[in-house]
């Protein structure tokens, strides 16, 4: 079977059109996930001034709930920050690093909250390198409140290649639009490791994904650069209205322009509630995948995760 093309025999009509349904998906041999992109919150620990109040987000999601989420495909997780309250990030790094530590979580690293423009920001990376479990930093860059030029800006760059000068990676969150911004940064950052969120946000309401699809080209010539497979379905027309072939050309798009050891998979729960469920993105993912050699499929899923952000091996798979 072709792997950028699918054919509603290839995909026995599960996803042939607009996803409504849980999916059934044929025995498999069961692959080892480490999701990449684990979100937790609870309110009254922590706030959260970004959350709608009456959407589906404006709820607390804990360990049990993402255990019940994934369905137990997940064998592993990487948290990623929330966008905290600034005067709580020590508070959330320091909650997720304990977390990292207990073996019942499933936990075993944590991306957290950063400002590379900051003024102390190194003070800030010799905090966090006291924290066993932390692999990375990040600022979510895609909100309307961000300028154009903003990651370009001198203060912004020098903290960027300080998180390389420390082992620590640096996790862009960015606008489709502002790729070939952020492309510029990664350049000048020879020395950092970036990691591309959910596929540089293509828009699944564009009928017309060229314009993604030439930036992503661009920047996925830096090595230094890896993407994540995840995230996207949160901006489809409405929860659960969006098909296979969708994402099965965003998905195609992404590890035909990085290659099999520069693409990891991550769910991004809860916020792909707002698309969809975490257990139907886990079965797209493989759908689109399927085809491809089970060499590929185990980098994406968990080998290049374990290289990226240090981690022990599956033992099987």
């Amino acid at each position: 079977m072709n792997r950028r093309t699918f054919s509603k025999a290839a995909m026995g009509g599960l996803f042939a059109s607009t996803c409504s349904a849980n999916p059934v998906s044929e025995e498999r041999p069961k692959m080892h996930i480490i999701d990449t992109h684990q979100h937790l919150w609870n309110r009254s620990r922590f706030t959260l001034p970004w959350i709608t109040k009456g959407t589906v987000l404006d709820a607390d999601f804990g360990l049990p709930e993402y255990k019940k989420a994934s369905g137990g495909a997940v064998s592993r997780t990487v948290y990623m920050e929330v966008d905290v309250d600034p005067s709580q990030q020590w508070a959330e790094a320091v909650y997720v690093n304990d977390l990292c530590q207990d073996p019942e979580s499933g936990m075993v690293a944590a991306v957290v909250s950063g400002r590379p423009n900051a003024p102390d920001f190194s003070k800030w990376i010799d905090k966090l390198k006291a924290l066993k479990g932390v692999r990375g930093v990040r600022q979510v860059l895609h909100v309307p409140s961000t300028p154009k030029g903003y990651s370009l800006e001198p203060d912004f760059v020098k903290g960027i290649k300080r998180l390389g000068e420390n082992q620590l990676s640096f996790d862009l969150c960015v606008r489709d639009v502002d790729l070939g911004e952020k492309s510029k940064l990664v350049e000048q950052c020879p020395q950092t490791q970036f990691i591309l969120d959910h596929c540089g946000n293509p828009d699944l309401k564009k009928a017309d994904l060229t314009p993604w699809k030439k930036d992503l080209e661009e920047i996925s010539r830096h090595k230094n650069l890896v993407i994540k497979i995840s995230g996207f379905l949160a901006s489809a027309p409405a929860r659960d209205q969006w098909k296979l072939e969708q994402v099965a050309q965003i998905i195609n798009h992404c590890l035909d322009s990085f290659g099999p050891d520069r693409c990891i998979f991550g769910g991004d729960w809860p916020v792909v509630l707002l698309g969809s469920t975490l257990a139907k993105w886990i079965e797209a993912v493989r759908q689109v995948v399927g085809s491809r050699p089970m060499s590929e499929q185990r980098k994406l899923f968990h080998q290049n995760a374990e290289r990226i952000y240090r981690l022990e091996p599956a033992k099987v798979d």
